[in-house]
């Protein structure tokens, strides 16, 4: 006997054009992928007057289509009570102000303590995603980058929200600390972003295997006498350290940075106090500090915002202290 959680049922109709069984039930439930609604013809979830049917059948009119929805099954990732500073929930979705430090999802070398862990902890009310109990992740911020981020707590949320970051609809605003000064007060790097060739762990600017990365950056305060300057990002896409890599292709690291950063750039800080900030920051000098999106459910226009985190602000503050003049 099936499994059910839920099941419906629905009538083709008389002169309609014919229409594939796959692409008829896919269309009727948007919130699930066509390699999720074939699984379930496979599985025999999906009925044709009674009877299981194959994704290929053809609909003519009048033949009644029932789907059984099977409960979702426990998630694999363990629930973990890890803090969270949750910025807005519902029952579609849960905001995050994510601090630097915590891995988004579970990978090889992290398989817990990671934010999936925790909001299978804190959120009660998960519905099935993929057929399974857990947290849809939308979009992730790399682990020592902290700020705004949104995650679905069922399909439909999940395929609304990531079709928006699919056609770039959604607002995203980062805040940078970079090494050097930069002469412009706006700019624009188009360069395709991909697996370094030698080393797999890190990302690089690649013609051959890249894939298409935009990044557009705009000057908030310089700071020449410590060789600094904030920057605001706005992104395109959404590749892998895309900001990392553009910012240190043009020869402005991201302060802090140790995968992309100049070694051994701190020690030409001439200030003690500053240069021990910038080393207690352990990290990246980068944040999400804006979120907008257009709810999945209600259609409205939402923005979350983020203030910068003691460990950024405290490099700031300090290099505002020192200069003399801040232009921008």
């Amino acid at each position: 006997m099936l499994s059910v959680d839920k099941e419906e049922v629905w009538i083709f109709p008389e002169g309609q054009t014919p229409e594939r069984l796959d692409c008829f039930v896919a269309r009727c439930q948007p919130q699930h992928t066509r390699s999720q609604i074939k699984r379930l013809i496979e599985d025999g979830q999906v009925l044709l007057n009674g009877l299981v049917a194959k994704a290929g059948d053809k609909l003519k009119g009048g033949e009644k289509i029932s789907l059984a929805l099977p409960p979702p099954v426990p998630s694999t990732v363990v629930p973990e009570a890890i803090p969270l500073h949750i910025l807005y929930e519902d029952a579609d979705l849960v905001v995050i102000d994510k601090p630097a430090g915590l891995v988004v999802h579970p990978a090889p070398g992290h398989a817990g303590g990671t934010l999936v862990n925790a909001l299978l902890h804190h959120c009660k009310d998960l519905a099935g995603i993929g057929g399974e109990l857990r947290p849809g992740i939308v979009h992730r911020l790399d682990k020592d980058t902290s700020g705004v981020l949104v995650v679905a707590k069922n399909e439909s949320s999940l395929a609304g929200l990531a079709q928006q970051f699919k056609t770039h609809t959604v607002r995203r605003r980062y805040l940078a600390l970079i090494q050097g000064v930069l002469a412009d007060s706006t700019g624009k790097v188009d360069l395709p972003v991909g697996r370094h060739p030698v080393d797999r762990k890190k990302m690089a600017v690649v013609t051959a295997h890249g894939r298409e990365a935009v990044t557009h950056w705009q000057v908030m305060a310089r700071f020449p006498k410590d060789r600094m300057t904030l920057i605001a990002l706005r992104l395109e896409t959404g590749r892998t350290h895309q900001i990392r890599v553009h910012m240190a292709k043009l020869g402005f690291p991201v302060v802090g940075d140790p995968v992309y950063g100049h070694p051994g750039w701190v020690k030409k800080i001439a200030d003690p106090v500053l240069k021990r900030l910038v080393l207690q920051l352990g990290r990246q000098a980068l944040h999400a500090d804006l979120l907008g999106f257009i709810h999945p459910r209600t259609g409205n226009y939402q923005e979350f915002c983020s203030a910068l985190p003691a460990d950024m602000a405290g490099v700031l503050q300090r290099l505002r202290e020192n200069a003399q003049d801040v232009s921008v």
